[in-house]
């Protein structure tokens, strides 16, 4: 057995405490080891505050008001998308997690580098490896949570949609609880 779901969410800071429990409620009644839902609900919560810290305009997420109704379809013509998607795969062996926005995506792959594990392929920008999230500074006050997915994670992906956006896609290996719904027999 398999379960997916989608939600789309306003860019507030209200729903990336919303999109972690509805995570952490669907691997519990599924039956997944407490310790891998925790490590994907903050990888999870990462990846939600990315996505509303960036994914668009601000007057879009509804913290700097704007006059007038907005147009079906919920976008202002020539504006980024107040909302973001939260997309959750779990099947029996893993589970996948994909956060898409509608803000200015990464930045080029020359500008990104492997956090983990520096490699000569990596420095010389090889298309064949991932992109991967830059360590910041000791002393920054923000900027890990890319990092912080990449650790949590077995295996991460940093995209840009075709338009506009970014897309952060990690995936884990599942553990289960001794009669957990969805265990491989």
């Amino acid at each position: 057995m398999s379960m997916w779901w989608s939600l789309h969410l306003r860019r507030e800071a209200a729903s990336v405490p919303l999109a972690r429990r509805f995570l952490l409620g669907t691997m519990e009644t599924a039956g997944v080891d407490p310790d891998i839902s925790y490590d994907l609900s903050v990888a999870l919560s990462e990846a939600c505050a990315n996505a509303v810290e960036h994914g668009g305009d601000l007057a879009d997420a509804g913290e700097a008001g704007e006059a007038g109704p907005v147009p079906v379809g919920g976008t202002r013509p020539g504006r980024a998308c107040g909302q973001y998607r939260v997309t959750a795969y779990l099947d029996g062996e893993k589970c996948r997690i994909e956060v898409a926005d509608s803000g200015p995506g990464f930045p080029s792959r020359r500008t990104l580098r492997t956090a983990a594990h520096p490699s000569a392929a990596h420095a010389a920008g090889d298309p064949a490896h991932p992109r991967t999230a830059v360590h910041p500074p000791a002393t920054a006050e923000s900027g890990r949570g890319l990092c912080l997915i990449e650790e949590l994670a077995d295996h991460v992906h940093f995209g840009n949609r075709p338009g506009h956006g970014a897309v952060v896609s990690f995936d884990k290996v599942l553990k289960w609880r001794e009669g957990a719904l969805l265990m491989v027999s």
